[in-house]
């Protein structure tokens, strides 16, 4: 039923960076008729190989049934909906339905919403966690929220990017519920790093050691993935540290409006604003790891270990 829906329905995708692509490509994989428009262009023409058309600006989508966007941030959101350009300000013409996957603020995301419900366009919230070996693995999560019949009708596309998706609520919920996810990943992330130095500096191998943590009650499908990069020290980024800070400072704002105490957070947060200090920008956030085992005055090396992703 939900292929067949999909199916019946027409498609515009705005922003294939790693991420877009990857989705996008599940939508094409599903036999979907899917046109995109990408800031670059040539990042987009691959997929023209698996079925999809190129626009060459996102107003030539405002046509289709669905829209999905998957930009880089807040302005780049705002620029490709309700810019000059933008899928939703072409006068009489508006795509159905809108949902959104990028990690945004909810001010953008509710500025957004006011400017769809004006045209008629139904907005979805559907910011994700994973990244595109997630996509491609069929194992993406989804938070949702938004008018509930509207989810309804989107759910059939949502279910087809990954493995599921939560429906949390009205409005602009599945915002908050991804800054919170995307705090905690870096207090995970951090203390992972911590314990690792540890029991590398007693004397445990890494691999050895997160092979234990992986198969334990602590272990999880995060530790099970960052694993290959904790061992070989493969920093090929999956999320930058720049784009960590920025979610944890959301998360933290977030904290201080409600007046929720989040000290560990808070301590996580500084250690991501350290390694980017030290000019780990372009690469993964694991480097928090090799951050750590510095700070510890512990020289690591890649262990060159096959270590799988749990995937």
């Amino acid at each position: 039923m939900a292929e067949q829906t999909i199916t019946n329905l027409t498609i515009g995708w705005i922003g294939t960076g790693r991420m877009g692509y990857a989705m996008a490509e599940r939508l094409l994989a599903v036999g979907a008729d899917v046109t995109v428009w990408n800031r670059t262009r040539e990042k987009a023409e691959p997929l023209t190989k698996k079925g999809a058309k190129i626009v060459s600006s996102p107003a030539e989508l405002a046509d289709r049934d669905v829209v999905f966007t998957m930009v880089g941030g807040p302005n780049d959101f705002i620029e490709v909906t309700t810019g000059e350009n933008g899928v939703l300000s072409q006068g009489g013409r508006a795509p159905g339905m809108l949902i959104d996957c990028t990690s945004i603020s909810e001010e953008a995301s509710r500025q957004v919403r006011e400017y769809a419900n004006g045209v008629g366009t139904s907005m979805i919230d559907a910011p994700v966690s994973g990244n595109a070996k997630v996509v491609v693995a069929g194992k993406l999560s989804i938070v949702a929220s938004g008018d509930a019949g509207a989810f309804e009708k989107a759910r059939p596309f949502l279910d087809a990017l990954g493995q599921g998706v939560s429906y949390v609520g009205e409005g602009e919920l599945a915002r908050m519920v991804k800054i919170c996810h995307n705090v905690m990943l870096g207090i995970v992330a951090q203390t992972m790093a911590e314990i690792t130095v540890l029991a590398e500096k007693g004397g445990v191998s890494r691999h050895a050691f997160l092979d234990f943590i992986n198969k334990s009650v602590m272990g999880s499908t995060f530790s099970a993935y960052k694993t290959p990069a904790y061992v070989n020290l493969d920093m090929t980024p999956t999320f930058t540290p720049v784009l960590l800070r920025k979610d944890m400072d959301l998360g933290l704002a977030a904290a201080r409006e409600l007046g929720v105490p989040m000290p560990v957070a808070a301590a996580a947060r500084e250690c991501v604003q350290s390694i980017i200090g030290n000019g780990y920008t372009d690469c993964d956030f694991s480097a928090l790891l090799v951050q750590e085992a510095a700070n510890a005055g512990l020289k690591i090396k890649p262990e060159e270990k096959s270590v799988g992703t749990g995937l």
